[in-house]
């Protein structure tokens, strides 16, 4: 699959290895255009329908999170190229999909290259389509530990779990129950039947997703209508089920 990208770095050096790296190692990848700004930067946005944006994230009048800022409905990837380590929790916050050090290791911009490929893949696969998983739920049932004793549920029935400190909030088609159960707890009770982590607060069962959305980190849509936010880190992980 070819990816239409461009390069937003401010130093000419940078923006020169960074190209020679994709023509040499990275032949999916097609070059629209380089930005020195954040200005220049979106402006090439407006004029190109992107795939994949490499950004630098301190730059002149601005810096990577403040042209993010701009396009919140952005559907192209991000991978972060910066010596600065310390902008990598903003990053992911940002829904980059990775995040790069420099001086750049070529192994490692493969494999960004690579992951941005296998998600956009997965959406292009996915795009507009009322999604049917491959993975079918295994029959089976959980015990919930209320205060008044324990209520015994279906795991089909259970459409996603949302995370509230230390509760979890278990959501049915018809009711929501609250637990005094981590997420964790969940994610490890839940996994083998077809439940996918897709954001720190949200647990859903694959079977009861009807849509993916493209979108910074994308989101589905619940069979009760209900949208939920993917992370970029988790992004790829939900669309191998389909």
């Amino acid at each position: 699959m070819k990816l239409n990208a461009i390069i937003v770095e401010d130093e000419i050096q940078s923006r020169e290895i960074l190209r020679n790296y994709l023509a040499k190692y990275c032949a999916d990848v097609t070059l629209k255009g380089e930005a020195a700004s954040v200005k220049e930067g979106l402006k090439l946005i407006e004029e190109h329908p992107l795939d994949l944006v490499f950004l630098d994230v301190e730059m002149p009048f601005g810096n990577a999170f403040d042209l993010l800022d701009q396009l919140p409905d952005r559907s192209f990837e991000t991978i972060f190229v910066t010596a600065y380590s310390e902008y990598a929790m903003d990053a992911l916050n940002n829904h980059a999909a990775y995040y790069l050090m420099k001086p750049i290791a070529i192994d490692e911009l493969v494999k960004a290259v690579n992951y941005v490929i296998d998600i956009k893949q997965c959406e292009a696969l996915l795009e507009d389509k009322i999604l049917q998983p491959q993975h079918k739920s295994v029959p089976g049932k959980i015990t919930l530990p209320l205060q008044d004793g324990f209520q015994v549920l279906e795991v089909k029935d259970i459409l996603y779990c949302k995370a509230d400190d230390n509760y979890t909030e278990v959501y049915l088609e018809d009711k929501r129950i609250v637990v005094s159960k981590t997420l964790k707890y969940f994610e490890e009770a839940l996994s083998p039947f077809g439940f996918v982590r897709i954001h720190k607060s949200y647990l859903v069962n694959v079977n009861a997703v009807a849509r993916y959305k493209k979108g910074k980190g994308g989101s589905v849509v619940i069979s009760n209508g209900k949208e939920l936010s993917v992370s970029a880190s988790k992004k790829h992980e939900l669309l191998s089920y389909f």
